[in-house]
């Protein structure tokens, strides 16, 4: 179980993602943690069970209990976030935006692990899930933490490759079930 093994399993049509997942895994300018916690909070917010599995595997060979912990709540707090952001945006009435959201959101303040590196993964997350806002906060906060845009971009490919490779498996599995 591996990031081989999604690779093995990609169809051949899907050439391109298969290289794609091979090079963000392999030439990431991120620290092992922040591509590892964004590669296992892309694949939790894609949904995809063989996605989860296989990288959740090699995740966990990556890091540390706490930030294995940090990345599952980053894909947890942003599909909530990213739903009530999106749609306060979407409304179109800049009321909604000046409204609390009431909402509990601590694990962003204290998320066990470095900031930024919580903050990337979120951002990560938020690709996938198409908030602009949170995109826009995320991407804010991580330039104001000296991360230089090379590395939010690496945060941006490991999502759009994950959410790829679970797209094209699930199609996969759904095309041998029909």
């Amino acid at each position: 179980m591996s990031i081989s093994a999604l690779k093995e399993v990609l169809p051949a049509y899907a050439k391109d993602t298969k290289l794609n997942l091979g090079s963000v895994t392999t030439t990431s300018s991120l620290t092992d943690q922040q591509l590892w916690g964004a590669m296992l909070a892309c694949a939790l917010a894609a949904r995809s069970g063989r996605v989860i599995a296989e990288v959740s595997e090699e995740a966990a060979r990556n890091l540390s209990e706490e930030a294995f912990t940090a990345a599952k709540a980053a894909a947890s707090i942003m599909a909530m976030n990213n739903v009530y952001y999106r749609a306060t945006h979407l409304i179109g009435d800049e009321t909604y935006g000046t409204l609390p959201a009431k909402l509990r959101m601590t694990v962003i303040g204290n998320p066990g692990v470095d900031k930024a590196d919580f903050e990337l993964w979120c951002l990560a997350v938020s690709a996938i899930n198409g908030c602009g806002r949170c995109l826009e906060s995320h991407e804010q906060v991580l330039r104001g933490s000296g991360l230089p845009r090379e590395q939010i971009q690496e945060a941006l490919r490991v999502a759009a490759v994950v959410a790829a490779t679970a797209a094209t498996l699930e199609a996969e599995a759904a095309l041998v079930a029909v």
